[in-house]
């Protein structure tokens, strides 16, 4: 493994630079003027792959945007290890709270700042420049493959369909993902469990045009102001959301799982610094690690409507909107919490407004053992390079295609990120910590070292 620390250590900058050029292309997966630049994002991967020293690399399309393929074959008594990762990123909005242009990557304060730094071009990068290494010095003892996706931030809708057709070709033991975090930079963590998700768009009309706010006002219900009365319905005083059925899927933790799960390292002030806020809230009776990790929840994340422009317009808007997702823990069903979504929030409406609710995706949550191969080895390869055990941790978070990889392709994942909280995905100023990125590239090649040994 000597040799494949030298090669990393010689290759720094350029790892960096290829990063940038990968970064610098806006790969906004929502926005559908951006479409030309998922391309642009899959050939830069495809030559990113050869490079790297694959037998073959391919574009596959789909019916939204393509799915980039390599392998390399080591020997068929070999294990294979299937890489999976994202080249979408979110939209940057607001843009006027970046700090620096989104997709012109800069290095301030030791860390890389611009869109996807870390969420998912920066940690996908360090699978591909860690088989590099590997590849390079000869070191590579088993057999790998990616699959690079485009899909991922606007919920993969794509990707399962691929997954079925391709079943053969993505034949692997263990699927190995770098999209999650770890607790500190000193502080290693495997994540054994993610919330699933149902996302969904409402729509509330009031009358057919916007009024006068002044002829109108107090005999015309404003769309508004009953759209937010509504959602304030959703919730409870004690956090519990309302939506009747929403909890009959929810397995409730043991006593002893709670107490496993407030053994990981957390500092509620440090937590409560970091973000800039009094006091954390959520559901009565849980902590914050619960709530995040084994609770589901309910949030709006974006609501708009009528006027918002400089100066006054005094209308009662005719429609108002709002995208509100809910994050679900494991046997909830995200189609049967969109349909009790749908109902509730149909049924709640007002007579004096009309109600229109779609869903715009979803995916269930994912729990994996602690105990399986693909861990062991994956502890200690952090253990090796971190020098310390890494801890067990479920993540609020949601990556919806990994619990559809088990049911289509019948493999478990194995998710070994580096992020962290503050590096600020989804939100202005995402960045990667260049010690992150670097500590990854090294700590990849020793999973593979692990994984193989354990599997003879």
């Amino acid at each position: 493994m000597e040799k494949v620390q030298n090669y990393i250590d010689e290759n720094k900058q350029r790892f960096l630079d290829d990063l940038f050029g990968l970064i610098r292309i806006p790969s906004i997966s929502s926005i559908a003027e951006h479409r030309i630049d998922m391309d642009k994002t899959a050939e830069y991967w495809i030559q990113t792959l050869k490079n790297a020293g694959v037998d073959k690399a391919e574009i596959y399309p789909t019916d939204g945007n393509p799915v980039v393929y390599g392998e390399k074959y080591v020997g068929s008594d070999l294990p294979t290890i299937l890489v999976y990762g994202h080249y979408d990123v979110m939209p940057v909005d607001p843009i006027d709270l970046w700090t620096s242009p989104p997709f012109e990557p800069v290095i301030r304060d030791g860390k890389i700042f611009a869109r996807g730094a870390d969420d998912d071009k920066g940690q996908a990068f360090i699978q591909a420049k860690a088989f590099e290494a590997m590849v390079k010095t000869g070191s590579l003892p088993c057999n790998v493959k990616f699959m690079i996706e485009g899909e991922e931030e606007i919920g993969s809708p794509n990707l399962g369909k691929f997954c079925e057709e391709h079943k053969e070709m993505l034949r692997a033991d263990v699927i190995l993902v770098s999209d999650t975090g770890m607790i500190a930079q000193d502080i290693p963590s495997i994540t054994v469990g993610l919330r699933g998700l149902s996302y969904m768009e409402v729509e509330v009309t009031g009358p057919n045009r916007d009024l006068h706010s002044g002829l109108y006002g107090g005999a015309v219900a404003n769309p508004i102001n009953v759209l937010t009365e509504m959602i304030a319905s959703l919730t409870d005083e004690n956090g519990r959301i309302t939506i009747p059925g929403f909890y009959d899927d929810v397995t409730v933790l043991t006593d002893q799982e709670r107490a496993e799960l407030g053994e990981a390292p957390f500092n509620l002030d440090n937590y409560k610094k970091a973000i800039d806020i009094q006091d954390v809230h959520g559901e009565k009776g849980f902590t914050t690690l619960e709530r995040t990790g084994t609770r589901p929840s309910l949030d709006v994340n974006g609501i708009w409507g009528g006027y918002t422009g400089e100066g006054a317009k005094t209308v009662i808007p005719s429609k108002a909107h709002a995208k509100i997702s809910m994050r679900l823990v494991p046997a909830q069903n995200f189609e049967k919490i969109n349909q009790l979504f749908e109902e509730h929030f149909t049924r709640i409406a007002p007579l004096y407004v009309k109600v229109s609710v779609k869903a715009l995706h979803g995916g269930s949550a994912y729990v994996s053992p602690t105990n399986s191969i693909e861990y062991l080895a994956a502890s200690k390869a952090y253990e090796t390079v971190f020098g310390k055990k890494p801890v067990p941790v479920r993540s609020g978070g949601s990556i919806p295609i990994i619990a559809l990889f088990e049911k289509v392709l019948g493999i478990k994942s194995i998710l070994m990120g580096f992020g962290l909280e503050s590096d600020a995905i989804h939100s202005p100023n995402e960045n990667f910590p260049l010690f992150n990125f670097y500590k990854g590239i090294e700590t990849i090649p020793w999973f593979y070292k692990y994984y193989s040994e354990l599997k003879k």
